[in-house]
């Protein structure tokens, strides 16, 4: 599956997507995905997770305001993503500020993620190595992680999406790199947390290598095309939420944003 035939997929398809994700984020990764053409749920509560789960396309959990009644949903919820076989994308924020964070993300990687997706800081932290990352801010350049995200896709049997000024994603195996988007994106709150969500979404409705690069590329697409008319990060998002909505499968065909390593 291409990544044009992913979005059609996705635009026939409109997924629910069960997104855990945290304050700050919920508004944005709400509408990104919504613009994108799927139907996000912002469901945390733990008495219910374990029903909403199932019923959905995929899972998205971000660990970026934790509180212990949310971490037990989010591990209920990813237990009941696997028995149901549901995909779900695990987005590991700033797990190496606090040994708390360090904690819940490793009971979280026990549970099997479909994807991971994070900036290099965090993809590097979690192979051990030290970084420069300042709370969700990334200190570290995307090519310094590569091996570290191969080598986590590899022990975890998953993928592992690195998103930067060039995106890497790797299936252990397969990788590509993902270019496009804007400057203005890291001055967006949020706007990683979002991309997890719509990663989610593509996940979804085709296999997960191809949903990270999928989503990736149309983030790319849709930053690039905002960048032409915003003024800064106020306007860009408006813009950035226009042009996600107005990204056709056509957009992605020629597959000018992925480079295949």
């Amino acid at each position: 599956m291409k990544t044009q035939d992913a979005l059609a997929a996705l635009h026939a398809q409109a997924p629910l997507v069960h997104c855990i994700t945290n304050y700050v984020a919920m508004n944005i990764a709400a509408n990104v995905t919504l613009a994108a053409g799927a139907s996000p749920a912002m469901v945390h509560a733990e008495a219910e997770v374990a029903d909403f789960t199932p019923i959905s396309g995929a899972l998205t959990i971000n660990i970026g305001t934790l509180s212990p009644s949310w971490v037990a949903a989010m591990k209920k919820a990813a237990d009941a993503a696997n028995a149901s076989e549901t995909p779900w994308v695990l987005d590991p924020v700033a797990h190496f500020a606090t040994p708390y964070r360090g904690e819940v993300v490793q009971d979280l990687i026990k549970r099997s993620p479909t994807i991971i997706r994070g900036n290099a800081s965090e993809i590097l932290a979690l192979s051990g190595v030290a970084t420069a990352g300042k709370g969700a801010d990334s200190g570290d350049s995307v090519a310094d992680a590569k091996d570290a995200a191969t080598a986590l896709a590899q022990s975890q049997g998953c993928v592992v999406a690195i998103t930067g000024e060039v995106d890497f994603v790797t299936d252990g195996t397969r990788a590509a790199h993902v270019s496009g988007g804007s400057p203005l994106m890291p001055l967006v709150t949020a706007m990683g947390c979002s991309l997890t969500a719509l990663m989610g979404a593509f996940a979804a409705i085709a296999p997960p290598l191809v949903a990270s690069v999928s989503a990736l590329a149309m983030f790319g697409h849709a930053g690039a095309k905002a960048a032409q008319t915003a003024n800064g990060p106020g306007s860009f998002q408006v813009a950035f939420l226009d042009a996600l909505s107005q990204t056709k499968p056509a957009d992605l065909a020629d597959d000018a944003l992925v480079q295949w390593l």
